[in-house]
């Protein structure tokens, strides 16, 4: 019996394993071509603190291999967002066994809504949220102290809040499955719709630099999105009652 069990498992693990390495490969394709264009991408990266910051300063480095290594994350991060729809459908072919045959036919409209919420995230961050947060910071510069901003300090904040802003928005996604596997329902968002808007101002005021006009540009969308999100989850709710009445002809699929 326990033997029985193992083997569902192995094999799941075996699955998870082949949708991984492929995941690799495109991330690592992505970054090959994206290291040609390394400093090209860097320059349009820090654009939005060099509009803010006064004129004749720059970001400086403090270790001699900084930069090199920089332009390396950078074309690793690019490859990473290029590499996103095949990520999003390596993802999907994995969970794909466990839905109904109807759900499956989903795959292409979830890699493309994945993909484009994902990366209109993270261009909302850069171009609208970035130029408000670093001038904010920028702002306590006088004649007694000056900014001094290094490139990995930048880097590092820079791409935490792009990657921030881009997985919030996914949140439609996220509640489409939450519903689809029981947890949430349409009404239960309705329901918890002021403590939700509590937690989104809660989360926007961690994840973005400490000054409330960027807070309120994050929690705005995601106060849309939760909008969206629960008339997604009344969409989700009523394709999964339909699919509950056809489970004894078109149950979900063994893996393989």
């Amino acid at each position: 019996m326990q033997s029985e069990n193992k083997q569902p498992f192995l094999s799941h693990l075996e699955e998870l394993r082949k949708r991984l390495i492929r995941c690799a490969i495109a991330v690592g394709i992505g970054f090959s071509v994206s290291y040609f264009f390394s400093e090209r991408l860097f320059v349009l990266l820090i654009s939005p603190l060099n509009e803010v910051m006064p004129e004749g300063d720059q970001l400086i480095f403090t270790n001699l291999p900084e930069m090199f290594i920089t332009y390396i994350k950078v074309a690793l991060i690019s490859g990473t967002m290029l590499s996103a729809p095949v990520i999003f459908y390596e993802l999907w072919m994995f969970i794909a066994p466990g839905l109904y045959r109807k759900e499956k036919a989903f795959v292409i409209p979830f890699v493309l809504i994945s993909s484009i919420l994902f990366a209109g995230g993270a261009l909302f961050g850069f171009y609208l949220v970035f130029p408000f947060g670093f001038k904010f910071f920028i702002g306590f510069s006088n004649e007694y102290v000056k900014a001094l901003p290094s490139v990995k300090q930048y880097f590092s904040f820079s791409i935490k809040l792009l990657f921030a802003f881009g997985l919030i928005f996914e949140l439609p996604v996220v509640i489409y499955f939450l519903t689809k596997m029981g947890l949430i329902t349409a009404d239960f968002l309705r329901r918890k719709r002021k403590y939700s808007i509590l937690l989104i101002f809660i989360a926007a005021s961690i994840l973005t630099p400490p000054d409330v006009i960027t807070q309120v540009m994050m929690a705005g969308p995601l106060i849309v999105l939760y909008e969206i999100g629960i008339l997604v989850s009344k969409f989700a709710g009523r394709k999964k009652a339909e699919s509950n009445k056809d489970i004894t002809t078109d149950g979900p699929e063994a893996a393989g």
